[in-house]
């Protein structure tokens, strides 16, 4: 996929409705922004066998628990994915296609392959609207479990939770269910906050026209697209 085509793909999903942006996908023709050198067929092919070694993982065992240890002994175990404390800010950890090559990511990254393996068993599972530190619910037969793909995919309870937080309340909105573009928007505002944080408009100015690309409807966006141009103009 040539960078061309990588855009080509992520303005066709904003007519698609949410439910049908394919997460995996969609994160990997943004990383082809920045990487229209990389292997695409290599990382498709590493997304397949996360989900198929996750459902081989839980198939004697489908309740949740097994689920989420399925999903981690696949991705933190197996593949060695982590969460990157050491360079939380190195850019490469908000690309997919570099957190599949160096096993390091961002909290949203590693969620992202969370899942799509999950997805790719047909199990119920999405992004939360956590603040800060992006976590995942799964949800199997009336239970729901919520974990932290940067830690090692452990469980958080309310505890847990609230550290996440510097102990501030918890509210309901941070346990709402995320939808995929703003799974994809949330992600690359990890970029653009990096760039704009050293300065680097024009780069900054960059990540939200690949955010328009599927989600040109988006008032907040297309206001900080028209402020940018306005500081470089």
């Amino acid at each position: 996929m040539r960078r061309a085509d990588a855009e080509r793909f992520l303005r066709a999903l904003a007519t698609k409705p949410d439910a049908e942006v394919p997460l995996g996908e969609a994160a990997l023709a943004l990383a082809m922004l920045d990487r229209p050198e990389a292997d695409l067929a290599r990382c498709r092919a590493h997304l397949a066998a996360l989900g198929a070694e996750a459902g081989v993982a839980a198939s004697a065992d489908p309740d949740l628990a097994a689920r989420i240890a399925a999903l981690n002994q696949t991705i933190a175990g197996r593949h060695g994915y982590r969460g990157d404390a050491e360079t939380y800010d190195d850019l490469a950890n908000a690309n997919l296609i570099r957190v599949i090559e160096r096993r390091r990511g961002l909290p949203v990254a590693l969620g992202i392959l969370y899942i799509h393996a999950a997805r790719a068993n047909g199990w119920n599972i999405a992004g939360l609207n956590f603040p800060g530190h992006f976590v995942v619910g799964l949800v199997q037969d009336g239970q729901s479990a919520i974990i932290d793909p940067f830690n090692g995919g452990q469980a958080c309870d309310e505890e847990a939770l609230r550290s996440l937080i510097g102990n501030r309340p918890l509210r309901r909105e941070f346990l709402a269910p995320m939808g995929n573009r703003d799974v994809l928007i949330r992600l690359q505002n990890n970029l653009k906050s990096r760039y704009q944080q050293g300065g680097q408009v024009t780069a900054a100015l960059r990540i939200i026209e690949s955010m328009l690309l599927f989600a040109p409807d988006r008032d907040d966006l297309r206001d900080e697209h028209a402020r940018l141009r306005a500081r470089l103009n």
